[in-house]
């Protein structure tokens, strides 16, 4: 009985021995390190310059997208009202330019040379008094004050004649060079102002930056967003990486253009990864003091690597497992 009891005490530690090592291998393996990392994508925000409503979405979550193509539009009626008053002014402007191009019209210049024509006839006729009255003054008939009222009458109708003749002769040449620029540099101000409030107004309608599928629409039709306001989420899953943060005590050996092997649980598959990219991540993120044990401070490394197949396209978030000595 005592033989049955110490056989049976042995019998029983041995498979505890087998059932502990068993699940010893089943976790930890050969007690491999095992690195995770995730799937990241180059996002892109679709917004717009301008604020207000928007007016027409196109698209949802989850739809897949071609640059260029149209997403939402923003209803501005504040800026077609404004449009509205710049195009006029512009239109102002241009008839002002072309009325100093054409110079005086005719009925105008018509009128000016009736006013020359009758101040040259008055300054004749003021002429003709003066050499009478000059005539009798030189034979002592009449008085000196006479005589200077005629003076002065002539001297008057004469400079009267001067202003109706420049002033005629001006309007027949035009306006002169400096105006005409300045009025034509009017033209292109205002037209300056009207395509810049177009290209605010184009900018209503926004268009998808990139290919990829839509990962969030953040604003729905009649929500009032602002400028710049990211309402569209773009990820172009094409462009996808993994990503993984490795200590510097745990970097040594891994190499831009080194190649391994790692598991995606969501897809259930090994898939071939290249590293393109290595750099050390922010001291105020990543540092860790080991100097109270007697080591150095670590800092932990960015490592990028992307898929070597083009069939394979894991979405962003999902898992990356490399298990073993394959990184």
């Amino acid at each position: 009985m005592k033989k049955k009891y110490i056989f049976l005490s042995v019998l029983i530690l041995l498979l505890l021995c087998v059932v502990v090592t068993f699940v010893n291998r089943y976790y930890k393996g050969d007690d491999d390190e095992v690195i995770e990392g995730r799937m990241e994508a180059i996002s892109y925000h679709a917004s717009s310059k301008v604020a207000g409503r928007i007016d027409v979405m196109y698209v949802e979550e989850g739809d897949w997208v071609i640059e260029g193509e149209l997403l939402y539009v923003i209803s501005t009626p504040e800026l077609d009202a404004k449009l509205v008053q710049v195009d006029a002014l512009r239109a102002q402007a241009q008839a002002i330019n072309e009325e100093v191009d054409m110079g005086a019209r005719v009925e105008q210049l018509e009128a000016l040379r009736g006013l020359l024509k009758r101040a040259e006839v008055g300054e004749s006729l003021a002429l003709k008094n003066f050499n009478r009255v000059e005539e009798l003054y030189n034979k002592g008939v009449v008085a000196r004050q006479l005589y200077d009222e005629a003076k002065a009458n002539l001297d008057a109708m004469s400079a009267s004649v001067s202003a109706a003749r420049a002033e005629y002769n001006l309007a027949l040449a035009g306006a002169t060079k400096e105006q005409r620029e300045a009025v034509a540099a009017k033209v292109v101000q205002a037209q300056g102002a009207v395509d810049e409030l177009m290209s605010y107004i184009d900018d209503r309608y926004v268009y998808a930056p990139a290919t990829g599928r839509v990962s969030s629409v953040i604003a729905r039709v009649g929500e009032l967003v602002g400028v710049g306001y990211p309402v569209v989420t773009i990820l172009d899953v094409d462009n996808s990486w993994a990503t993984f943060n490795i200590r510097e005590d745990d970097i040594h050996g891994v190499n831009v253009g080194d190649t391994f092997t790692a598991y995606l649980p969501a897809l259930d598959a090994d898939v071939e990864f290249e590293i393109y990219y290595i750099a050390s991540e922010a001291d105020f993120a990543t540092w860790n003091s080991t100097r109270a044990r007697g080591g150095v401070d670590l800092r932990s490394f960015e490592v990028r690597a992307s898929p070597m197949l083009d069939d394979v396209r894991p979405l962003p978030g999902m898992s990356v497992v490399v298990r073993g000595d394959r990184l």
